[in-house]
């Protein structure tokens, strides 16, 4: 049965153009990254490095619409910047992009490569459904600082994706939580793309596609559902 996501009203009035797209994988082996899921981030690179064609990633139009809605709930997009755009001023830094396990490495190169906010979830840890809303400020976030673990709370108002448990992801998918990331040990995943205009269902489906290919690619045998881009 797929996993129920649902959007509040109070983020649909913060960002009425705001859609997602949801891949949901069952069945799937996850493995440590290879050379292929490595030249697929190497790719998403050099796509990445066209299409911004000697800008700067947040100049590209999409990125200018994530680091408005940033503002609009509170946050510096400069500071605390939407995952996508972390990863693409990551991918064109020396260091380049990391390599971390073969379904981390496919979703963040689909990310990288239409520059698109893409998280992976270990479905069979989430508790419930998930809920995209705006934070009381007293909810708990577990996360590590230093090397250390450490329970941070969101700012009254930050848009944070929860499920029954707490929350998953901070400021929209700006971190993600330890509790439901995927490890070598995950065997169902919820992939979560998320875009707001000018980037429109075509582009978000595109992109939606692409990962479900590569999924398959990397965890031959995996069913794999594509839900329709839902909007708000």
């Amino acid at each position: 049965m797929p996993l129920p996501l649902t959007v509040s009203d109070e983020v649909r009035t913060l960002a009425p153009d705001f859609r997602h797209l949801v891949v949901e994988a069952q069945g799937l082996v996850n493995t440590p990254s290879t050379e292929a899921t490595s030249a697929l981030l190497d790719e998403a690179t050099a796509r990445l490095t066209a299409r911004l064609a000697g800008r700067a990633p947040h100049e590209d139009p999409h990125m200018v619409a994530w680091r408005a809605a940033y503002t609009a709930f509170g946050a510096k997009p400069s500071r605390t910047r939407n995952s996508a755009e972390a990863l693409a001023r990551r991918a064109l830094s020396g260091g380049g992009l990391p390599r971390i396990n073969a379904l981390v490495d496919v979703y963040n190169a689909v990310s990288v490569a239409h520059l698109v906010p893409v998280g992976g979830e270990d479905a069979d840890r989430i508790e419930g459904g998930m809920r995209l809303v705006r934070a009381r400020g007293d909810e708990e976030f577990p996360t590590a600082a230093a090397g250390e673990q450490v329970v941070e709370h969101p700012e009254p108002g930050e848009v944070v994706w929860c499920d029954g448990a707490g929350i998953t992801c901070r400021r929209w998918n700006w971190r993600q939580g330890a509790r439901t990331r995927l490890t070598e040990e995950s065997r169902s995943a919820l992939f979560l793309l998320e875009a707001l205009a000018p980037m429109g269902a075509a582009g978000v489906e595109a992109a939606g596609a692409e990962l479900a290919e590569l999924v398959q690619k990397v965890s031959p045998g995996a069913r794999i559902t594509v839900r329709p881009p839902t909007a708000g």
